[in-house]
């Protein structure tokens, strides 16, 4: 509170734990994992080791000497897993922005190829692009995904990306 730097831990009334999101184990304070909360003075509904889905990391006291809570990265349930690599929506739509023929509305598109999973990112280009600004942009896309992530996937770079009603639906499952 008094340095500003993440959500202290009332450890008094709740117990946080980070749990690795595949094996369900305690990670050391400071690694990356899914928040996992068991609330300690609930009387009326007790709840005992709710987990939010929440990936963030424990993090020491500083000011006080309870812990605090990084910034909240990702969410669990967001997460794709192509060729054991953890892979999230944000991270696609991170290197999406760093191209100015592309805008930032995507689906991730996962099928299945042989025994394979495999993921189609399709990508909505900015008005007024030639086809080679979107050749370009969907080859340097491919690559940098390749570079950055260390997993192939397709790039298909469309004028509208069908994202539905209300909130954007990221991931498509058709395997």
């Amino acid at each position: 509170i008094e340095t500003k730097d993440g959500l202290t831990v009332w450890e008094d009334h709740f117990y946080p734990e980070i749990l690795d999101p595949e094996t369900l184990e305690p990670v050391p304070d400071g690694e990356l994992g899914e928040l996992v909360i068991t609330p300690i003075t609930k009387e009326a509904f007790p709840v005992i080791r709710y987990r939010t889905h929440d990936l963030t990391r424990l993090l020491p006291g500083t000011a006080r000497s309870m812990r605090r809570l990084d910034r909240i990265s990702a969410r669990n349930d967001d997460m794709i897993i192509l060729r054991g690599v953890n892979c999230f929506p944000t991270q696609f739509e991170e290197l999406i922005t760093m191209d100015k023929n592309l805008r930032p509305r995507y689906q991730c598109v996962l099928t299945k190829r042989g025994r394979m999973d495999h993921l189609t990112l399709v990508v909505e280009h900015a008005p007024g692009r030639t086809p080679e600004e979107i050749n370009y942009s969907q080859f340097n896309l491919r690559k940098l995904i390749k570079d950055r992530m260390g997993v192939t996937v397709d790039v298909d770079v469309v004028d509208q990306v069908d994202s539905g009603e209300g909130k954007a639906k990221r991931i498509v499952d058709n395997r």
